[in-house]
């Protein structure tokens, strides 16, 4: 009623007593009042840790119990769930700790913020702490693996081609890292020189063991990694820690195997080939070995080029060329016309990664459907066909690809379902009115 209030005054106006039914209603208006003026201050300081999320926040320990700790943050609160506590990690009321912000959620009960000293993240955020050198850029943290508490891996970039990332984050004697392993309860951490090469990089992120070779399958992002009979439990690592890590770090699925192991695979596979050709193209073993090292494994391989690029081979001319095209395209001829007889469906000759030969023991094993194939499991699949035709996780996939139908059938019936349910509804409305 004041014509003359200004801005940031205050008004103030006695309630008559009426409007209040005695002294429980005046409670009840104080506490609503009180958890009014809370409510707000909670959404400011949320609004505040909003942009806090991705960095690392102090606190004290309120209470722990069998879910997680409730951690004291001055003017907010902050829940640290049971899994994402470091293995072995106990809190007590009134402990000081340290964790990273992954999280924040307004629409949640009771505590908010959520932090995490599990979190991969919480390990480079560490690392910047420690080492100047990534906080102004010179050097850039490319990623992080974790198995909290016990070890971990870090891909480090230098910009400055005079500056050792590596070194730089170790410190001198040790310093930087030892002071990032202390804050983990002594998780071990290897640091790793990033390199934009898939194969140095992966080499350098299985140490400390030493890799012989590598071979890189892109179109799978599978790497198979051959180790040293005597690094082999290295390269594994404690209930697959170390490959697991390495992994997680590259991005790419890893297969371990020994220098053996893959020496035996390689005959195999040589074998395999070789009898196909020689078989084909009617030709000695030596020929075949000696088209497969020159990279032509199927018939296929012969009749994507030209004879002259054949005859490039040592030892072999135009016109052995032209007559191993001929062969070549005579026995595909042969393999389509048993492969007509034998009645396989186009779906599965379509099929992602079959040959003419991987189609044919199919058919003749009465493996003609995709759902033939789809029943199999990769033991059946293998004892099906002859010997190194395919590895364990080549028919594994080969099987997943044929599935592949069934689940988008379901998706569909799913779809149809979802439309007819309106319809039903609508058709059901007259009959009950």
């Amino acid at each position: 009623n004041n014509p003359n209030i200004q801005i940031g005054e205050y008004i103030m106006e006695d309630l008559p007593l009426k409007y209040f039914d005695g002294r429980v209603a005046a409670q009840a208006a104080k506490q609503v009042i009180f958890q009014k003026v809370k409510d707000v201050e909670r959404a400011r300081e949320l609004e505040n840790y909003k942009d806090s999320v991705g960095t690392i926040i102090s606190g004290i320990v309120k209470r722990t119990d069998f879910n997680g700790t409730l951690v004291d943050l001055g003017r907010a609160e902050a829940w640290l769930p049971k899994d994402e506590t470091i293995q072995r990690e106990t809190f007590k009321q009134g402990d000081r700790i340290r964790a990273y912000i992954y999280k924040v959620n307004p629409q949640a009960r009771g505590p908010q913020i959520f932090i995490s000293r599990t979190h991969p993240q919480y390990l480079v955020e560490l690392f910047k702490e420690q080492v100047p050198e990534i906080q102004n850029g010179t050097i850039e943290v490319m990623g992080a693996a974790r198995d909290p508490g016990f070890r971990a891996k870090i891909a480090v970039k230098s910009y400055d081609r005079n500056l050792d990332p590596v070194g730089a984050c170790v410190g001198i004697r040790g310093v930087r890292v030892q002071a990032v392993t202390t804050e983990l309860q002594g998780e071990r951490v290897d640091i790793i020189e990033w390199s934009p090469n898939a194969a140095e990089f992966l080499v350098r992120a299985m140490q400390p063991a030493q890799v012989s070779k590598v071979v890189l399958d892109e179109d799978d992002n599978r790497i198979e990694v051959v180790v040293p009979q005597d690094n082999l439990s290295l390269a594994i690592g404690r209930r697959g820690q170390n490959v697991r890590l390495a992994s997680i770090l590259t991005g790419w699925d890893i297969d371990v195997m020994t220098d053996s192991e893959e020496s035996e695979r390689r005959n195999n596979e040589y074998n395999v080939l070789s009898t196909n050709l020689m078989q084909n193209l009617d030709v000695d073993e030596v020929l075949a070995r000696l088209l497969i090292a020159e990279g032509f494994r199927s018939i296929d391989d012969l009749l994507k080029v030209t004879p002259e690029e054949i005859a490039g081979i040592e030892g072999l001319d135009t016109d052995i060329a032209t007559e191993l095209q001929n062969r070549a395209q005579a026995a595909l001829n042969a393999a389509a016309e048993r492969l007509e007889k034998l009645g396989v469906t186009e779906e599965l000759k379509a099929l992602n990664g079959m040959t003419a030969d991987l189609i044919i023991a199919l058919g003749e094993k009465g493996i003609k459907t995709l759902d033939d194939l789809g029943d199999l499991a990769t033991d059946e699949l293998q004892e099906m066909l002859p010997a190194g035709l395919l590895n364990d996780k080549q028919a594994q996939k080969l099987i997943m690809a044929a599935r592949q139908h069934w689940f988008a059938e379901e998706s569909d019936d799913e779809d149809e379902d979802l439309d007819a349910a309106p319809a039903e509804a609508a058709a059901a409305t007259p009959a009950q009115a």
